[in-house]
């Protein structure tokens, strides 16, 4: 039974958008963020939900019937004027940024304090996410915080009295998005957090709940994400008669301050710049790449030729080398340094010391992962599909001369 939510709308605490992209083979499982919006809305009138959700699901309409669904949930009702389209490119910019400006006309209309978006969909972390079966393909991580720029551009020039009305934090619901390039892309963009896992997640991922977590912590930044972390990570999942299962393996909640932002992108490019240097003596060369192979990269759980098996977590991966005496004093004080910018950005982590279903360890999985490839197959392992160098963040850094080196 489809409910109805009054026009005139009392003040919220926080805007939820939530953009899913059913347009693939998650569209099913995935769905149970929906249902638990409902529910979480039902609990807490403190948040309204914005969908956009591109489903062939039984819905609105009967089942195996590609479209698109876009309405609210507020009070445990969804809204009577649901709107039903033909499918939309999930993966497509200008999409996306349509979808972030509506959230923030709502998020205006009931007097929102913060807007927060919700991506759900598959994720390829540097190398972007919302998989489209039926569109584009994967959107670059830059395309992604540039919608969301976009975005809030347009709903300024719309309404020029909410003009500085932004996207205060990006909920990553997808596979290892918690990355320094992706941190990178969406503080320029505005945002102030992002919440995201740095390994490959388990459907349906991050409960819609975590909505609760945000609307009650707006003026304490270090308690909502440890708020969100550990929903994220104390969340359970029924798997019928194998038992049980979480949605991640470690969970990050990451301040984009600029500041932070900055001075992270500044020591991490200092650092690539002193091993590149020194790292043209071979027996440098050679224990950066040991120390690089002691810090696995993600996708644990298998040995395919994945490209993320390249993303380390990058202050396990900087205090190796800061450790590490064989190495040149200058390049062990510049990883030193640049773990400690890193780690600044964190707000809250969690890790499983054993993720059940993977059977590996991620107790180092503290914080965003780092594209460091030291073999030519680790750098675009998919191109074109998936390209984890082509972003802005791999560039500042000096990463294409670095890889020039080691790998």
């Amino acid at each position: 039974m489809v409910g109805s939510v009054n026009a005139e709308r009392g003040a919220r605490a926080l805007e939820f958008g939530i953009y899913r992209d059913g347009d693939n083979n998650l569209d099913d499982v995935q769905a149970q963020t929906i249902a638990q919006a409902v529910q979480t809305s039902a609990r807490d009138h403190s948040v309204e939900f914005t969908v956009e959700d591109t489903t062939a699901r039984r819905g609105f309409l009967r089942a195996h019937m590609l479209r698109t669904e876009s309405y609210t949930i507020a009070d445990g009702d969804v809204a009577s004027n649901v709107r039903v389209s033909p499918p939309h490119d999930m993966a497509d910019r200008a999409n996306l940024a349509a979808f972030v400006a509506r959230t923030l006309d709502g998020a205006e209309r009931s007097h929102a304090r913060a807007t927060w978006i919700d991506l759900v969909d598959h994720g390829a972390g540097d190398g972007g996410g919302l998989e489209a079966d039926h569109g584009s393909g994967v959107m670059r991580a830059d395309d992604i915080a540039g919608a969301i720029a976009d975005g809030v551009a347009e709903h300024a020039r719309e309404h020029p009295e909410d003009a500085g009305r932004r996207v205060d934090g990006v909920l990553s619901n997808q596979c290892l998005m918690s990355t320094e390039a992706f941190s990178y892309s969406l503080s320029q963009a505005g945002v102030r957090y992002l919440a995201a896992s740095p390994e490959t997640m388990l459907a349906p991922g991050v409960p819609t709940s975590v909505a609760t977590d945000v609307s009650h912590h707006l003026d304490d930044p270090v308690a909502m994400a440890r708020a969100v972390v550990r929903r994220t990570m104390s969340t359970r999942y029924d798997a019928g008669g194998l038992g049980t299962f979480g949605p991640a393996a470690a969970f990050d909640v990451i301040d984009l301050d600029p500041k932070k932002i900055g001075t992270m992108t500044r020591d991490v490019a200092a650092l690539d710049a002193e091993i590149g240097r020194d790292a043209r003596n071979r027996t440098v060369r050679a224990a950066v790449r040991e120390d690089a192979r002691a810090v696995p990269g993600m996708t644990r759980f298998t040995r395919q030729a994945l490209p993320w098996h390249a993303d380390r977590p990058a202050i396990a991966l900087y205090d190796v080398l800061a450790s590490d005496g064989r190495l040149p004093a200058s390049l062990r004080a510049a990883a030193a340094t640049a773990s400690d910018a890193v780690g600044a950005t964190v707000l809250a982590h969690r890790e499983s010391a054993d993720f059940e279903p993977f059977g590996a360890g991620y107790s180092d999985a503290a914080g965003p992962t780092v594209h460091f490839p030291i073999t030519p197959r680790q750098i675009d392992t998919w191109a074109p599909e998936i390209r984890e160098t082509d972003n802005a963040f791999y560039q500042a850094v000096g990463g294409e001369k670095l890889a020039h080196v080691l790998a």
